[in-house]
C-alpha cells in the first residue's frame, strides 16, 4: 500500500511515516518500480504501536527501546514494567509542574484588579521574577535516562 494508504490505517501522518523512517525508528519502506514507497499490514501495525506509545507520552528514544522489546521474544515484561513506570513517574512530575504553574497564575490574575489603571501584578511577576536556580537548568538539560541505564542505576 502506498503512504497515504498507511497514513491513514495507522493514523499516524505521511509527514511522520517519513520522519520515523529518516531517523531511524522504522525501516525504510520497500519500493515498487516507480519508486514510491509500499507498506505491507506489518508496517502499519508497527506504526500504530507507535502511535499509541507516543499517545501515552513516551519520547522517541523509549519508543525505540519498546520497539526492541516488542520485537525480542526472549524480553523480561520487567523490563517493559520499568519503561512503564518511569514513564508514569515523569508524567505525574509534569502534572505537578503544570499545577504549580496554574496555581501561580491563578494567584496572580487573583491579584489583579482587571480595571483600567496600568497597575498590573501579572506584568510585575513576569517583569521581577528572578531566574531559574541552576538546580532547574540542570533538571530542564538532562537528557533522559533509558531503560538500561535505569534497570543499571
Amino acid at each position: 500500500m502506498n503512504i497515504g494508504d498507511a497514513s491513514f490505517r495507522s493514523g499516524v501522518s505521511a509527514k511522520m511515516i517519513r520522519y520515523y523512517e529518516q531517523i531511524g525508528l522504522i525501516p525504510a519502506a520497500a519500493r515498487t518500480a516507480a519508486g514510491y514507497r509500499d507498506y505491507a499490514d506489518a508496517d502499519v501495525h508497527m506504526l500504530r504501536f507507535i502511535a499509541r506509545a507516543r499517545d501515552l507520552g513516551f519520547p522517541i528514544s523509549e519508543i525505540t527501546e519498546l520497539l526492541d522489546l516488542w520485537r525480542n521474544t526472549d524480553r523480561r515484561s520487567a523490563d517493559v514494567k520499568a519503561l512503564a513506570q518511569a514513564r508514569v513517574q515523569d508524567l505525574r512530575q509534569k502534572i505537578m509542574h503544570l499545577k504549580e504553574m496554574a496555581d501561580t497564575l491563578e494567584e496572580l490574575a487573583r491579584c489583579c484588579a482587571g480595571d483600567d489603571r496600568p497597575d498590573c501584578p501579572i506584568l510585575q511577576n513576569l517583569e521581577t521574577r528572578s531566574d531559574p536556580t541552576q538546580a532547574n537548568r540542570r533538571r530542564r538539560m538532562q537528557k533522559p535516562m533509558t531503560i538500561k541505564e535505569r534497570l543499571t542505576s
